[in-house]
């Protein structure tokens, strides 16, 4: 079976018990959605950083799967296939 990856940036990567990237078995494609549920299942804290209380990608989190933005494709129903990698960068604010 083969595995999807999800690449977190550093910010992220001490909800996820410092790992820097995540991975979820699947023996066909799976949606974002599905995919975040897996690999966010044993960190809490993480799954809530991403995603709002509704389920939707918070604004300040943006999600890549081949290098484009799943905003701009399906959301949350973008479909991921085995052996590709998905890329979380959480947008930094400052003055």
């Amino acid at each position: 079976m083969q595995e999807i990856s999800v690449v977190l940036p550093s910010v992220l990567q001490p909800l996820a018990g410092g790992q820097s990237v995540l991975t979820a078995p699947a023996d066909g494609p799976v949606t974002v959605g599905k995919l975040l549920d897996a690999v966010t299942s044993d960190f809490a804290v993480l799954a809530r950083r991403l995603r709002d209380e509704t389920g939707a990608l918070r604004r300040f989190v943006n999600v890549y799967v081949g290098g484009d933005e799943v905003r701009r494709l399906q959301g949350l129903d973008t479909e991921v296939s085995p052996g590709q990698e998905v890329l979380v960068i959480q947008s930094v604010a400052g003055g």
